[in-house]
């Protein structure tokens, strides 16, 4: 297996968050965010970006928002052909152990009820909270549940 390394970058790094978002998400739902509005949350207290590299090449990212002692996991994306290589496990962990340095306590985030990534999440400790009906709309006209979903920092 390949060696994963995760850092955390700022707005001078987009390029190949851009680019793994553009290829990760099924732009039938409409999950991928723009560069703007990337940018707009990247310049907010308490946001960070974590990108993961699999042999010095980008592989995934993770943009998430804490405030006060909790935090919210706003987008995680996997470029294709690195999924099932640990790529989204990895940057979970880093998250957690970022929230944990940072004394938060909480992790939260929101999935398409039918995303295939929930069980990722549930292996990552996840558990499921709430149910938002409708949230999500499909550009065919489909209308999905999110599923609100969170993890307690476990103390090092």
């Amino acid at each position: 297996m390949s060696a994963i390394s995760i850092t955390e970058i700022g707005i001078d790094e987009l390029d190949p968050v851009m680019a793994i978002m553009a290829a990760a998400f099924d732009p039938g739902y409409g999950e991928a965010w723009t560069e703007s509005q990337t940018l707009s949350m990247l310049v907010l207290p308490g946001v960070w970006l974590s990108l993961a590299r699999i042999d010095g090449r980008p592989a995934g990212f993770a943009l998430n928002r804490q405030i006060a002692d909790e935090a919210e996991l706003l987008l995680l994306a996997v470029a294709p052909d690195c999924r099932r290589q640990g790529v989204a496990l990895a940057l979970i962990d880093r998250t957690l152990a970022l929230l944990r340095n940072r004394n938060g306590h909480r992790l939260h985030l929101e999935v398409r009820h039918n995303n295939p990534a929930i069980e990722l999440y549930k292996r990552a400790g996840f558990t499921l909270i709430g149910r938002r009906p409708g949230y999500y709309h499909g550009i065919d006209g489909q209308i999905h549940d999110a599923l609100t979903l969170s993890s307690v920092v476990q103390p090092a």
